[in-house]
């Protein structure tokens, strides 16, 4: 067990449970908890990239809304999860590149399937994840969908949501490519199985349009932003498979990648292009220029 003023930098990562720090990750829930059986879990996802934490705040705001759509009573106001956050990764140390994961789930329920909010907990994982290259992956259309926010919860990062993106992903696996693009309720493009997705064509960025079918994701909302800011035109639209037919690029926006080429569509290989590759040097060059973490004596 790490003490309170320790940095360790070589472990594969960090974990906080009721006031507690642990190497190891602990065991939290058994088969009478609501989240176990009724799925009443949600999560974030943040990045640390060698002592940066890009948007921390805003992640940790969204675990907390995320924990409220999902009937839950957060036990942790925002600010006191992202001082969590920060004090694991400096446990982890300066140069490390890692995935930060808070988390909400209830122990209890209440008749007939709602969790007791009183019996929710919040745990914190902390570890080793490098960033994946820029050399690109394949994508198919997958004929999953998105549920409408009348069908899910939308609003929320919930696990119980992520199934369906599995689904879709090992069908376009089984496949021969590496992801997937699903529609929303309505059979318009939504995003990637795993990821917000744009696509561009003739220099011109289009995203589908935030419906509630899909997460407005926090990467993507500052891709959104810094290419703006560079002065490309970035239009929010509805948009159909004929869209990602003619693009000229295709990429991705989100945590695990931040900004990724698709370089296969369908039968249709494409360039890793000139947008994609601004949108990655801004988003890092963002990255670099972020809150950096308090120095640690």
């Amino acid at each position: 067990m790490a003490s309170g003023n320790d940095r360790v930098a070589s472990m594969a990562g960090v974990f906080w449970n009721d006031g507690v720090w642990t190497t190891e990750e602990q065991k939290l829930t058994g088969p009478m908890d609501h989240a176990f059986w009724l799925g009443s879990v949600v999560f974030d996802g943040g990045r640390a990239i060698r002592g940066t934490v890009p948007d921390l705040d805003l992640h940790c705001a969204r675990v907390v809304r995320s924990a409220e759509a999902m009937l839950m009573k957060p036990t942790l106001a925002a600010p006191e999860i992202e001082a969590l956050c920060r004090e694991g990764v400096r446990r982890m140390g300066p140069e490390a590149v890692l995935y930060i994961r808070p988390m909400f789930f209830a122990r209890g329920g209440m008749p007939p399937l709602r969790p007791d909010p009183a019996t929710t907990v919040f745990t914190l994982a902390i570890y080793d994840s490098p960033l994946p290259g820029a050399a690109g992956f394949s994508a198919t259309l997958a004929p999953f969908r998105r549920p409408a926010p009348d069908q899910a919860p939308t609003d929320a990062k919930a696990s119980c949501l992520y199934p369906n993106s599995a689904r879709a992903t090992v069908w376009a696996f089984e496949r021969g490519f590496d992801n997937a693009v699903v529609c929303d309720a309505d059979g318009r493009i939504a995003e990637f199985a795993s990821a917000n997705l744009m696509a561009v064509k003739d220099g011109v960025v289009f995203t589908p349009a935030h419906n509630g079918s899909f997460l407005n994701g926090i990467t993507r909302q500052r891709v959104i932003a810094l290419l703006r800011g560079a002065g490309v035109e970035v239009r929010e639209v509805a948009m159909d498979s004929v869209d990602l037919d003619s693009a000229d690029e295709i990429f991705s926006t989100g945590n695990y990648g931040k900004v990724q080429p698709c370089t296969r569509y369908g039968t249709r290989n494409l360039n890793a292009g000139p947008v994609a590759a601004e949108a990655r040097r801004l988003y890092m060059e963002f990255c670099e220029t972020a809150r950096m973490l308090p120095r640690v004596d």
